[in-house]
């Protein structure tokens, strides 16, 4: 597929994201999709997951089921940029929300994709981790 075509895909997931509705967001993704974050993240050490989640089964509960327990209100993203080349597309965003403990949340993140036959196959997700720990649990790790 095209660079346009494969930046078309990710565009779309992402508004398949903010629906929470499993059977919009699965269609996405390959069956082995794999989504890798920093370990030791916040969100995965505060919801009791994984930093790598694995299969689009996985991908999907996530998405649907544990995000929303964690970030509960006021969910909203400001894209900075979807740059394409290829099969890979990195999409540079803040993320901001209300927090299952009520704190506010406001982070940067930079995603990785990279599609296989027109679906994703593969995410890996960057973010500014001590500051989630702080927004989280108040602390960075380590402090």
């Amino acid at each position: 597929m095209t660079s346009d075509r494969n930046r078309d895909v990710v565009r779309r997931v992402w508004r398949s994201f903010s629906t929470r509705d499993k059977d919009l967001i699965a269609p996405f993704f390959t069956r082995d999709a794999e989504w890798l974050a920093p370990p030791g993240n916040a969100t995965a050490v505060s919801l009791g997951g994984t930093h790598h989640m694995v299969g689009r089964d996985a991908i999907v509960h996530f998405l649907t089921v544990d995000f929303p327990r964690m970030f509960v209100a006021d969910v909203a993203v400001d894209f900075r940029g979807f740059h394409a080349d290829g099969d890979v597309v990195v999409v540079e965003e803040t993320m901001r929300a209300t927090l299952a403990n009520g704190n506010a949340y406001l982070n940067d993140y930079c995603f990785v994709f990279v599609l296989r036959d027109g679906l994703i196959h593969r995410v890996r997700e960057y973010m500014d981790t001590a500051r989630g720990q702080r927004m989280v649990f108040g602390v960075a790790a380590g402090e």
